[in-house]
């Protein structure tokens, strides 16, 4: 297939009609010549419009539990093998995890996302949680997102009794490049616990890493598994290289590129949310507002153990591009020229 002849509408109209893009025409939208780009957005917005308006969510991510896993995923600065200068604690006291809760809200983050490293949450860290989940529920009008490594069908389903809205577990990357990437788990084994949380009633939240060294067929295979697995939220990291991880020197990533892979993922997932979530300030930088375009959330804040950009610059972005903040129920939310300083609690590093 000829780029140039490529008809960028006719893949929003596939897209639309609920049709898959075929493997040629989304490898085209991944290798379109830079001055192509902003009619691909042009395309993926009308997706995104559809579906969502201009509306834009906002999550808040809490790292409740840091460092100390045992696992080797080699993007990661918390694992077994990482000698990143990182915080490393266990899980939060509740006052604490109530605390960032607080923040979310006042930031106007409609869901709080709590997340622990490690492989897998042992009975007293996941009944902590648990704990943690009635106690945020019972305080702030926020859905909770849990992130807590894999899970079997009885934790899936304890989390649904307990109020958790949602759980995140990212798929990463594509089958054939994840044992490039980690060796300690599987790409089955993340798939699984995706469809635990699928069994249990759960919202399914996952995504990946672009950017980790993987081929373009990788980016298409990723995005493919994520929508046969049927995944309502969408989760696209850029790998932040951080110092003391087997992927700190890996720079493949340019802002017209990650505009690229968000189009694409927004035309082989168009219903879903599209969050544009680790490595946006890093990697979009000053073309951060032509990814909303694309996707329809952001995180507000910091991430796990990287800083974020300040939350009035992400409603400046946000206000300043014609879009409008979404509450946890879907209606619109006014956007104050400043956030509101909040000053409860200690804020861990996140």
């Amino acid at each position: 297939m000829s780029i140039s002849c490529v008809n960028w509408n006719k893949l929003a109209d596939c897209a639309l009609a609920g049709e898959c893009l075929s493997r040629e025409e989304a490898l085209a939208v991944l290798q379109a010549p830079d001055e192509m780009v902003l009619e691909q957005l042009a395309a993926a917005y009308r997706v995104r419009h559809h579906y969502w308006g201009n509306r834009v969510r906002l999550h808040y991510l809490l790292n409740a539990q840091s460092g100390l896993c045992p696992e080797d995923c080699h993007y990661c600065s918390q694992s077994k093998i990482s000698t990143a200068e990182i915080e490393k604690y266990p899980l939060l006291a509740q006052s604490k995890i109530l605390a960032a809760a607080e923040r979310a809200q006042a930031l106007k983050a409609g869901t709080f996302c709590l997340v622990i490293s490690g492989r897998s949450p042992n009975e007293t860290t996941f009944r902590q949680v648990l704990e943690a989940v009635h106690a945020v529920k019972s305080k702030y009008d926020l859905k909770i997102c849990a992130c807590l490594g894999l899970l079997n069908q009885e934790q899936a389903e304890r989390l649904a009794a307990a109020g958790v809205d949602r759980v995140n577990h990212n798929l990463n990357t594509s089958l054939d490049y994840h044992a490039e990437i980690c060796t300690t788990h599987t790409f089955d084994d993340r798939v699984e616990t995706v469809n635990h949380v699928k069994a249990a009633g759960l919202t399914t939240c996952s995504g990946g890493i672009l950017g980790m060294g993987e081929s373009d067929q990788d980016v298409i295979d990723l995005a493919l598994s994520l929508r046969q697995l049927g995944v309502t939220s969408v989760p696209v990291n850029f790998l932040i290289p951080i110092s003391g991880t087997p992927l700190a020197d890996v720079q493949s990533l340019t802002p017209r590129h990650c505009l690229r892979i968000l189009c694409l993922f927004r035309l082989l997932l168009p219903s879903q949310e599209i969050r544009i979530a680790g490595g946006r300030e890093v990697h979009l930088r000053s073309l951060q507002p032509l990814g909303l375009y694309a996707a329809n959330s952001i995180f507000v804040g910091d991430y796990l153990t990287t800083p974020g950009q300040a939350a009035h610059q992400d409603w400046a972005m946000i206000r300043d591009a014609g879009f409008v903040l979404e509450a946890a129920d879907g209606t619109p939310l006014e956007i104050d020229a400043e956030p509101p300083r909040v000053t409860v609690g200690v804020r861990p590093s996140v």
